[in-house]
């Protein structure tokens, strides 16, 4: 008897490339449309919600897909060279053995403290997300994913210590200027304004994710079989935390300890304070890899090799970032993006009132899905849902807090997310196992979204 072919899911690259076909199908499918644009009295670039009219379809081709690829490289060139030189700084920290001496000693800290941890961790990255991008953190998966592994658990619970708290502090928007300033900026409101409900959604989202990282965690640890990437991990484990020994710090050990520390600083106060762009931070891991390796009393060829060899292991992440920014490219050049848009504004008339808010949020996560861009879709969204909301009868600010909630948790289950695809590349992790894990917590975030917008409707959340 022939054996039946057991079915094996798509590389990352491969589900990539699948959308991209989808894409271009539906520019044959949906036609194209275009709304006028125009620069309004705050300067931001936005439609004229009245102004949407059908254009001349221009079919992309599955021929042009290469060229589409190439161009999604070109523009995420300089997120590209982040992970790749991250990449670099990291390979030099953990050829010194400092960090794994750190970690040994951490894990025995920690080993009855789990619950401290995970909440300590996540909370830390979710406050620093409120202002600042998830894809900042990509070069720092590897080190949580090793305290996660020495502490018994997974590499998922290791990278979702940052992309889910990364994920509560981007996506409730409490200060956030690229979405939540943008909006209300084109809506209208005062700057900052009802800021409190925001944080109490802050701290509802990161309780309800914690709760859920810590019961996944746990049971992980008890089973590791149940975990998708168990066998990735015994792998990781044996190359990583397995060899680790218990090693006494020495006085060029702490120095590489600072000088990592020192950077994620560095990186956290530049783009607060400062603006920093990628490339920025960019810089500031070529410094630290290279500060690192001479306290640690590495010879300049000895800083080129592991320059090389950590470069060498992000090439599948930088492969992954640029496939998913090509789809947009897609949908962009068949016209399509604002026919979308203006379809889904027309549905939501008909919706019964105190699920308007609930089906804005769903909407805008369907609508991130082919304008991953926070700052883009608040662009596009807010001019047709603002309108929307003054006729059906909610307030604006709730209509931005449901173009938060899409746009932002939207970024943790779409392949296109650079915030996601490159937390996932730097650790190896399959984007079919993330989804084995983060299926069920999405569906949590959603029921949890749409009871606080249904709040926010019942208080008529306004502006203060």
């Amino acid at each position: 008897m022939e054996k039946k072919r057991k079915f094996t899911m798509p590389h990352s690259l491969v589900i990539i490339t699948m959308i991209m076909a989808a894409a271009v199908i539906l520019t044959w499918v949906i036609p194209a449309g275009s709304f006028d644009r125009f620069q309004n009295d705050a300067g931001v670039t936005v439609i004229d919600p009245d102004s949407f009219h059908y254009i001349e379809a221009d079919h992309a081709s599955l021929f042009g897909l290469p060229r589409f690829m190439v161009e999604g490289y070109t523009g995420s060139i300089d997120l590209i060279l982040m992970i790749l030189f991250s990449g670099s700084a990291f390979e030099v920290i953990t050829s010194t053995g400092a960090l794994q001496d750190l970690i040994a000693k951490m894990s025995r800290y920690f080993a009855k403290r789990e619950e401290l941890f995970i909440i300590g961790v996540m909370t830390f990255f979710s406050l620093i997300c409120t202002t600042i991008g998830v894809n900042t953190f990509i070069g720092f998966s590897p080190i949580m994913v090793m305290f996660a592994l020495s502490l018994g658990y997974d590499s998922i619970v290791g990278v979702s210590l940052i992309l889910l708290g990364g994920a509560v502090g981007f996506s409730t928007g409490m200060v956030k200027v690229s979405t939540t300033i943008i909006s209300q900026r084109i809506a209208e409101l005062p700057l900052y304004s009802g800021i409190g409900y925001r944080f109490v959604c802050f701290v509802v989202y990161l309780a309800a994710t914690a709760i859920y990282l810590i019961r996944y965690a746990k049971k992980v640890k008890k089973d590791p079989k149940l975990s998708p990437m168990y066998e990735e991990d015994l792998q990781t484990r044996k190359q990583t935390v397995d060899t680790v020994a218990e090693g006494s710090m020495n006085l060029r050990k702490i120095l590489v300890i600072v000088t990592l520390f020192a950077s994620l600083g560095v990186i956290v106060y530049g783009g607060i304070m400062l603006k920093w762009n990628l490339n920025d931070n960019t810089a500031v891991f070529i410094w630290m890899g290279v500060i690192a390796g001479i306290v640690a009393g590495f010879s300049p060829n000895k800083i080129a090799q592991c320059f090389t060899a950590g470069a060498r292991k992000m090439i599948g992440a930088a492969l992954i970032l640029g496939m998913a920014r090509s789809i947009s490219g897609v949908l962009n050049a068949g016209g399509v993006l604002d026919t979308i848009v203006y379809g889904i504004g027309q549905a939501i008339y008909g919706i019964p009132k105190l699920l308007q808010g609930p089906v804005m949020f769903l909407a805008n996560v369907v609508i991130n899905t082919f304008i991953v861009s926070g700052s883009g879709q608040a662009a596009v969204v807010m001019p047709v849902f603002i309108p929307v909301a003054d006729m059906i009868g909610i307030t604006r600010q709730t209509a931005i807090l449901a173009y938060n909630f899409g746009d932002g948790f939207g970024n943790y289950i779409i392949p296109m997310s650079t915030a996601l695809m490159g937390n996932l590349g730097a650790v190896n992790i399959p984007y079919e196992k993330w989804m084995k894990f983060m299926g069920k917590l999405f569906l949590i975030w959603l029921a949890v979204g749409s009871v606080l917008l249904i709040i926010a409707q019942l208080i008529n959340y306004g502006p203060m």
